[in-house]
Formats: structure tokens, C-alpha cells, sequence
């Protein structure tokens, strides 16, 4: 529910006891600074003119935020101002990358730009993922249209079913004559493998490790060096279409080999179209935000199997330089409820529907093992970590991470995340089938059994378990919303004993998380350290956010852990978490404090990149944004708190025998979320 990927922070949040870190890097947990408020300080944007030939494969990487997202609802690419793909992991999310340039200057690239001095602009086309460059040189204009192709004809929830793994780069010109220069140099397994180059008049095949891919066009490569290269003049009114086809190394020709209906910008362009289409339904507070959000949460999405994945990229760091490096290319179940109230708000009933599919499919059947909190896009649960030696690291932020070990963390909040989930759905899942029902039961029998134990907490702890207030309070979420769910969950149901727990687990909370000498709720029972995630006590329903002790510490989080638009995890946070930082705008405007709320709400989204992108945190002194990107988390907290602007009354509450229910909030997207 509280992180969309693997924190991994070492908190230092039991028994009272402070302590900081020596680099740095690993949070720690200390009295907060002074209070600045929402004000948000940038440094100078980076210059918009770049040279192609300027460009060698050592050369420094950009920033975070000058990537642009594209994604076929099955697999990401990240392409830079300056007409650079430096990402590109296919045909999954989690793939091995062929252009890994994000993470080390060989790790392979495509770039296609002038050859000349030239400045560029950008923006998305429409309501879709297909990204418009405009280079401007001293001898004309010319525009890069770039796009990872759905299936020609797709359209609707059919975009991504059966994505043909191409990379379609068309340039278009504009005015007068510009002469273009291409290096496509792939680098297969994360750069361990340069390919074998083949050019064939109008198409190169670079092949290597158990990647095929083919470039064609109307344009002659020549190879050496490791890359194919390439130069041509456009003119206005001319138009080069470039596609790179990705295939396993030793699968038969498919049929775009042989002259099928190919792939263009223009197909998956009306593609995305009409999925916007039939996802208008959103009645909140900034459109523009939303819709732009909720189509990264598609471009997030894998459509095979309805999963979401946390980020489309592994390793970026939290902070420049550090090692708190980890992959996101996975979908977590803390995110679950959440996501699901997210897409539904945005989108509309079909698409949470689909995640909750995805995961009662993962989960299996639970006969008694860690109920897993993460789970790769089909449902894969082994995700063992490693790391890559031979890779530097974005701006040398090293160890460069694949997999991720928090899969083995037991962490107590993801059973009130998919409850909750289950809940938001509950008039949209019809009859519960027994596997659905089994599992649900098993969860909050799960709750009341292990609240009392410690866990690694929605931060993922690597360091200890501990008494985090947050998983006590997720686990309440879990008895509260099957309560509710019972007279649908058959004989299992065992509302007396529910009842009980979530009795005990509210008791617990309110004696045991209180800090007096702090003033508020706090991180872990029994400690006097700040932590943002308290803020999700008025949000799932738990306290509304008038109570006197709620309201005291929605101040506190805003004094101590906000600056500069953006409220850090804990005092020693270096940056500022774009989620955490919505959560605070849900409080407040549940406060009542609409003017605040939407102030917050405007400064952090005031993060985001030219194309509307959010990482999962940013630098508040300098606007960078740091870490994986684009970061689903921070997409769903912008819908999520948008349309708590707009609604922020109370809902009626349903019957549930557990004092407080989610609905008491406001949160459930019945009460104004979009539909088809």
C-alpha cells in the first residue's frame, strides 16, 4: 500500500531510540528541521541546444527528468531530449535491456538527431504514449515522432494484448532541409553482449545472446565499430520511417518478417486514442493532471495480464551516488488497493478489475507460507536479487540491481491491501468463487493472527522487524473491510473472532503509537520518530482527520517533514516522496483545510517533467527528480488526492462490527469515480 517498490531503508524507529546514519544514504531517524513550507526552489533546467556528434557512448547521462516514457503495454523505453533511446527492456517490463545506456555509457543506445547544432522541444501526442521531438537547426525543422507499436488494429482494452515488439522512430519534415545522423548500437543481457551486424540495403539485423533485432527503412547503414550508422537529408514535406522489430535469436521469421501489415505512429496513435476514449468518466479536480496520469498507469501496465509494474526502470537512484539502487520493474500488492481506486477514479471498472484477476491468479493457493507482498507480471514469485558488476550505475549510483529481495520480507499491510481491494470491488466482483473467497478469509485470518508480531514495514526494512504502526494499522484494514465482506465469504467468515482483533489492533494503536514528547502518531510503537506513513491512519479510516490526536500529527508531518513542496518519509529523508506528499493533501482536505490541501497538491505536482512524468521522489532544493521513473505510486497518489480535492465530504459508512471503515473517509471511488 505505502511504497511502490523496495525501499530497503534501514530504520532506526524502535524503542524511542534516534539514531542517523553515517553516509547518509540509509534514512535515520532525528528530530526534524525547521518548517519552510510548500515552496519550491529548481535549479536551471539543462540547456535545451545539444550536438549529435557531440554525443560519444562515455558521455554523462541526463537527468532523470529529461527522459520521455514510452511503453506497449507490455514492455518501457526511455528516450532523452536530445533523440537518444538509452532504455529499452523487451519483451517484458523486467526483460533484459538491448539499450541500456541509463545505467552505463556501453550499455547501448539508439540516438537519431541532426548532425548539426540543434535546440529541441517535446510533448506526447494527444491522450497517448507517442512522443513529438522538434529539432530546430539553422537549416530547418524537422520532427521525431517515437513510439512502441501496439498491433496494427488494436484498440480499446485490446491495446498490448499482442504487442509486436517494434520501436518505430518517423521522421517528418518541417521546414527547409535538415540532414539526420542514426547510431543504433544494442547491447544485449544489460550490456554484456555487443551483436553481430548485418546490413542488407535497407535493413541491418544486429543479433547477439538471444536477441534478434532488425532495423528497416529507406536508408543504407553501414556497420563497424560496434554500432550501425547512418546519414540523411529530409526535407519539408518528406517523411523516413525507421522500425526496429525485436525477436529470440533462434525463433522462426514471424509474419512481419514476410511482409504482414506492419506496425506505424499513426495506428498506435488512434491505438491510444480510443482507449482515451472510453475512459472520460473522471468528475474531480485537475483533468489534465489526471488524464495524463491515469495514461501512465496504462503504459505501466501489463495488458497480458492486467499487472501494474511500480516503475519502468531498475537502479535509478534515490539519491545521486548512493546505493539505495533497486529494481521496480515488479508489482507490488502494497500497491493494490490503492491502484485499484486510482484506476478506477481515472479509468473505469474494467482495469482494476483485471489487477484483482491478476493476483487472486498469482496468489495460488495459500496453505500456510508468507503470503507474498510482490510478484512479477504473470505471476512469477521467485524474483531473487543480483547485481551487475559490470554496469557503472546511473551517474556511477552503485550496486545496479535486478530482481529484488524484498519478495522474502514479511510485511503485515500487504493482507489489508488486497482485502481492501476486494472491498473497493465488491459490487463490480459478482459472485466470489471459492479460490477468491479461500483467500480472502485466509487474509483476515492472517490479521488477527500475526498483528502483534513485527515485520519489515511498508519502507522494507533490510536491517530488523519492528512494531510499525502502519502494518498494525493495515492489518485492522484487513478485519474491517471482511467484516464487512463476511455475509459473501461463506462458512469461513469468522466475524466474532475479526471483531475481536480489530478491537485489539485499535487499542493497541491509539496507547502504543502515540508519542506524547513528539505530539503525534508515530513510525513505530514505543518511538518518539516522525514518519509520514501515519499519514494513511485517515485515509483507509482508522481516525478520521478532525480528531484532535490525528489532526496534531497531520500539523506535525506538515511542520517537520515539509519543504519546499514536498514532505519527506522521516527527518533525515534527504528528498521528498511525491506519495507521501499526497497523502497530505488528502488529510488536510479531509480536515477541511481545502486551501492547503490544494496548495500542496500544486506544488508537488509542479515536479513533474515537461511531459507531465513523476519519479518516485525528488531533491527539493534542486527539482531533480531521483529514482525509478515514471513511478506508478507517485501517478496514483496524484489521482488518488485530485479527486479527494473535489470530494472531500465524508461517505456514509457500511456496517461493520470493527470501529471506523475506509468508506467513513470518503475514499471509495463509488462515491464519484469515473466509468466507461
Amino acid at each position: 500500500m505505502a511504497g511502490s517498490g523496495p525501499r530497503a531503508h534501514v530504520a532506526r524507529l524502535h524503542a524511542g531510540l534516534a539514531s542517523t546514519s553515517d553516509d547518509g544514504d540509509s534514512p535515520g531517524y532525528h528530530d526534524g528541521g525547521p518548517h519552510r513550507g510548500p515552496q519550491v526552489r529548481r535549479e536551471d533546467p539543462a540547456p535545451a541546444a545539444a550536438r549529435f556528434r557531440d554525443s560519444p557512448p562515455g558521455r554523462r547521462p541526463p537527468a532523470i527528468g529529461d527522459y520521455g516514457f514510452l511503453s506497449d503495454c507490455t514492455s518501457a523505453a526511455l528516450v532523452d531530449r536530445s533523440g537518444s533511446v538509452d532504455w529499452w527492456c523487451v519483451p517484458r517490463f523486467d526483460s533484459p535491456s538491448v539499450f541500456g545506456r541509463l545505467l552505463d555509457a556501453e550499455a547501448g543506445h539508439w540516438t537519431l538527431a541532426p548532425v548539426d547544432p540543434f535546440e529541441s522541444s517535446r510533448e506526447y501526442v494527444e491522450d497517448s504514449l507517442v512522443l513529438r521531438t522538434v529539432f530546430r537547426t539553422a537549416s530547418g525543422v524537422v520532427e521525431v515522432s517515437d513510439a512502441l507499436a501496439f498491433e496494427p488494429g488494436a484498440r480499446g482494452h485490446d491495446i498490448g494484448l499482442r504487442s509486436p515488439h517494434v520501436l518505430l522512430r518517423r521522421v517528418t519534415g518541417l521546414v527547409g532541409a535538415v540532414r539526420m545522423g542514426s547510431e543504433l548500437a544494442p547491447r544485449m543481457e544489460y550490456g554484456r553482449t555487443e551483436p553481430h551486424f548485418r546490413p542488407a540495403g535497407h535493413e541491418v539485423e544486429a543479433r547477439g545472446g538471444p536477441v534478434r533485432l532488425v532495423c528497416t527503412g529507406p536508408v543504407d547503414w553501414s556497420c563497424g565499430g560496434g554500432a550501425a550508422r547512418v546519414s540523411f537529408r529530409v526535407s519539408a514535406g518528406e517523411t523516413v520511417n525507421l522500425r526496429l522489430r525485436y525477436a529470440p535469436a533462434f525463433a522462426p521469421p514471424d509474419a512481419s518478417d514476410s511482409g504482414g501489415e506492419r506496425p506505424s505512429v499513426q495506428d498506435t496513435v488512434e491505438g491510444w486514442r480510443s482507449w482515451a476514449r472510453g475512459h472520460t468518466g473522471y468528475d474531480g479536480a485537475f483533468p489534465a493532471e489526471v488524464r495524463r496520469s491515469s495514461i501512465m498507469l496504462q503504459g505501466l501496465t501489463y495488458r497480458p495480464s492486467g499487472a501494474v509494474v511500480a516503475a519502468a526502470t531498475t537502479s535509478l537512484p534515490e539519491w545521486p551516488g548512493g546505493d539505495l539502487n533497486f529494481d521496480y520493474r515488479f508489482a507490488w500488492l502494497r500497491d493494490l488497493s490503492l491502484t485499484v481506486r486510482s484506476l478506477w477514479i481515472a479509468a473505469c471498472p474494467d482495469e482494476p478489475h483485471r489487477l484483482f484477476d491478476w493476483f487472486a491468479t498469482a496468489a495460488g493457493h495459500n496453505g500456510g507460507e508468507l503470503v507474498q507482498i510482490m510478484y512479477g507480471v504473470e505471476g512469477e514469485r521467485d524474483l531473487t536479487e543480483r547485481e551487475l558488476p559490470h554496469l557503472a550505475g546511473y551517474r556511477d549510483s552503485r550496486p545496479v540491481r535486478v530482481g529484488n529481495e524484498a519478495w522474502r520480507q514479511k510485511q503485515l499491510d500487504v493482507l489489508g491491501e488486497v482485502v481492501d481491494a476486494a472491498h473497493v470491488l465488491r459490487d463490480h466482483l459478482g459472485d466470489l468463487d471459492e479460490p477468491v473467497r479461500q483467500m480472502l478469509v485466509t487474509l483476515a485470518d492472517r490479521a488477527a493472527d500475526d498483528w502483534t508480531a513485527p515485520d519489515a514495514g511498508m519502507w522494507e526494512a533490510r536491517d530488523a522487524e519492528r512494531h510499525y504502526t502502519s502494518s498494525k494499522v493495515m492489518c485492522w484494514v484487513a478485519l474491517d473491510r471482511a467484516c464487512d465482506l463476511a455475509p459473501r465469504l461463506g462458512d469461513g467468515a469468522d466475524v466474532a473472532r475479526w471483531t475481536a482483533a480489530g478491537h485489539a489492533i485499535r487499542a493497541a494503536v491509539l496507547s502504543q503509537a502515540w508519542s506524547e514528547r513528539t505530539g503525534a502518531y508515530t513510525g513505530a510503537f514505543g518511538s518518539d520518530e516522525l514518519d509520514a506513513s501515519v499519514l494513511l491512519l485517515p485515509l483507509v479510516g482508522f481516525l478520521p482527520a478532525t480528531d484532535e490526536r490525528m489532526t496534531a500529527t497531520i500539523d506535525a508531518v506538515e511542520r517537520e517533514l515539509g519543504a519546499d513542496g514536498l514532505v519527506r518519509r522521516w527527518s533525515a529523508d534527504r528528498s521528498g516522496f511525491f506519495i507521501c506528499t499526497y497523502w497530505l493533501t488528502e488529510c488536510l482536505a479531509l480536515a477541511g483545510q481545502a486551501e492547503r490541501a490544494g496548495e500542496w497538491f500544486r506544488r508537488a505536482t509542479s515536479y513533474a517533467n515537461d511531459l507531465g512524468l513523476l519519479a518516485e521522489e525528488a531533491d527539493p532544493a534542486t527539482g531533480q527528480l531521483l529514482g525509478n521513473m515514471p513511478q506508478a505510486f507517485s501517478h496514483i497518489g496524484l489521482i488518488n488526492a485530485a479527486w479527494r480535492l473535489a470530494h472531500p465530504s465524508p461517505a456514509p459508512a457500511p456496517n461493520s462490527p470493527v470501529p471506523g471503515t475506509a468508506a467513513s473517509t470518503g475514499a471509495d471511488p463509488e462515491h464519484g469515480g469515473a466509468t466507461d
